[in-house]
């Protein structure tokens, strides 16, 4: 079995104003993302190609958004809420350059 690209657990994973988990996982490997709730159970996943990742301009740094199959999801990628002035960890940056680098070295082959 191969090493995901990338991996984050006590993610916060919400659509719209609703909390999905609080405690998720995203993972990307082989090609594909994997949103998961704490248990395991798959809520989306999809190719990296059919994924939109982004950071809104308005969030602190642990925030990003991903569109999955149209579905777009609020990521929250930190294990506790920043103290306020503060940044958060740059979880959401890594997220989003993983998504990016994954999907750039599929559209290259």
């Amino acid at each position: 079995m191969t090493e995901p690209d990338f991996t984050a657990t006590g993610v916060r994973i919400g659509r719209r104003l609703r909390s999905l988990t609080r405690a998720g996982q995203v993972r990307i490997s082989g090609g594909r993302l994997q949103l998961l709730t704490s248990y395991g159970r798959e809520i989306d996943s999809a190719p990296l190609d059919a994924v939109r990742a982004n950071k809104p301009w308005f969030a602190h740094d642990d925030k990003a958004q991903a569109t999955v199959n149209g579905t777009r999801y609020s990521l929250t990628l930190s294990e506790h809420d920043p103290a306020p002035g503060e940044s958060g960890p740059p979880a959401a940056r890594r997220f989003i350059e993983a998504v990016r680098r994954a999907s750039s070295t599929l559209t290259r082959r």
